[in-house]
């Protein structure tokens, strides 16, 4: 049974906690210290998120303290960045081992996941700022800490850049939002009574500055490039940006929820976020590389996250930035182990198992139906029901219709009914934890969202047929395209490292 503790004592352990996390690191920059010390590192980088477990249950209601805002969202954000980051770096004892920057990665992981714990326990806005950008800061750093290598330079230009674009966003957002209310605190600058003071154009102006702030981090259209051009980064690296980096946005229009009201920032973070869903699923389907095809699919998924926030689903997106940054950072980290061998398939179907296929689909026609009959009937949950059916026909598909007999189709039915209800906990679980720190905000248009439901069909319908006839134009152009979007360019590629063979010679001439 969990001790009952005041919040200000488990904030002051925190942060006593994540001194010694990051003062482990910098002890472990010092070339006389062994590198067997990573050991202790990693032990130490443990206490934070143990103390953010205690934070979380023993949290009794929300609240400020200070500078900062402890609520069961920013507990659980803490837990979710730190512990991501506590994985990464025990899993980069071994993999990053005779790299010549290995203890500065070690650092930078803990200053980067420390950083950004910070900014969502922020309740002050300049802090919350600051330790953003001090988070952007230590993942430029990371991506471009191989500066022999003229590829990761190309690839810390382009970040930095576009990163400093976010950052400045979010600062003029914040510094307009304090010239509207006169509060720097989070959660009485969001009141009504202060909202109250902002004009329509105001709150508009300050929610588009928002939006920017949000996309780029998350790669969205048309700021994919840095997220790309980073994979030339180690393979942690690339983990440790779905540690409340790049799934940020989710946990940033949460926390400015009150401001977004349907207005046109909404809809205009709707139409890129479909567009980005768009072009991210396009690029891992056509892409051979597979840190490529993780990218595709992560804008994809982000594009998603960002829908649901546009349509005021804030918990949604909250779940699942969580699952998906757990479940992509796992992806990341088996990138080494990926290569996979196809061969031609022999299996013959059926023509009673495109017979299963049609009742699939039928099926998740009348779930999705049902579903939205049955909810709110607001614009998320129309979203929710062509996403519920879509998802049942494409597993009905793969794991019933195709499966192997009677026998087969027993197991794929059993599998889906199995995922179904761990879904279903989880959710129910998280709802339980983060229901009272999230709160909900006037969607767009239903027009609006029947619009984008409508364009995510029609494009999925095209995409159907242009996959079964690969023969045509309209094929070639979209196979061209993609590849050409989820491609680097042309001076951030190199065919092998270069840099290599100066390090070679210059030894040789040793």
């Amino acid at each position: 049974m969990l001790v009952s503790l005041s919040s200000s004592l488990l904030l002051t352990l925190f942060f006593i906690a994540l001194s010694f996390s990051l003062l482990s690191g910098l002890i472990f920059l010092l070339p006389r210290v062994p590198l067997k010390f990573v050991h202790i590192h990693i032990g130490i980088v443990a206490l934070p998120p143990l103390v953010s477990i205690l934070g979380l249950t023993n949290i009794s209601e929300n609240g400020a303290i200070g500078l900062w805002y402890l609520d069961s969202l920013a507990w659980f954000m803490a837990i979710f960045v730190l512990m991501i980051g506590l994985i990464i770096q025990r899993f980069s004892v071994r993999y990053l081992l005779g790299d010549r920057y290995y203890r500065k990665y070690f650092f930078l992981f803990t200053f980067t996941t420390s950083s950004a714990s910070i900014a969502w326990l922020s309740g002050d806005l300049r802090l919350m700022v600051l330790s953003w950008g001090a988070t952007l800061v230590g993942l430029i750093m990371l991506i471009g800490l191989n500066k022999g290598w003229r590829v990761a330079r190309e690839a810390t230009k382009v970040s930095s850049r576009l990163f400093l674009l976010s950052w400045l966003s979010l600062l003029f957002a914040v510094v307009w939002l304090f010239q509207a209310t006169g509060e720097w605190q989070l959660s009485v600058a969001l009141t009504k009574e202060s909202l109250a003071q902002l004009t329509a154009w105001e709150k508009t102006g300050i929610n588009l500055l928002i939006v920017l702030a949000v996309i780029i981090p998350a790669a969205q259209w048309p700021f994919q490039r840095w997220l790309i051009e980073s994979v030339v980064a180690p393979t942690p690296v690339s983990a440790i940006m779905h540690a409340g980096l790049v799934n940020a946005g989710g946990i940033m229009l949460t926390r400015f929820s009150p401001l977004f009201n349907g207005d046109i920032a909404s809809v205009v973070l709707l139409i890129i976020a479909s567009i980005s869903v768009l072009i991210g699923s396009g690029i891992s389907l056509v892409q051979v590389d597979y840190k490529r095809q993780l990218v595709g699919s992560t804008i994809g998924q982000m594009g998603f996250m960002l829908i649901q926030c546009a349509l005021g689903a804030y918990l949604a997106a909250i779940i699942h930035l969580i699952l998906h940054g757990l479940f992509k950072a796992t992806l990341f980290l088996q990138a080494g182990s990926a290569v996979r061998r196809f061969e031609v398939s022999t299996r013959v179907y059926k023509r009673s198992s495109y017979l299963w296929v049609w009742i699939g689909r039928t099926l998740g026609v009348l779930v999705g139906v049902a579903f939205w009959l049955m909810s709110s009937g607001d614009g998320y949950q129309l979203l929710s029901a062509f996403i519920l059916g879509w998802s049942l026909s494409v597993s009905w598909k793969h794991l019933v219709a195709f499966g192997e007999g009677n026998f087969g189709r027993i197991v794929g039915l059993a599998i889906i009914g199995v995922c179904a209800s761990v879904y279903l906990f989880i959710h129910n679980l998280f709802y339980d934890w983060l229901y009272t720190s999230v709160n909900q905000s006037i969607q767009p248009s239903m027009s609006v969202v029947m619009i984008v439901v409508s364009l995510l069909f029609l494009c999925n319908a095209i995409g159907s047929w242009v996959a079964r006839h690969r023969s045509s134009v309209l094929f070639s152009i979209l196979y061209v395209w993609l590849i050409r979007l989820g491609e680097a360019k042309p001076n951030s590629v190199e065919s092998h490292p270069n840099y290599l063979k100066q390090l070679l010679s210059q030894g040789g001439n040793e």
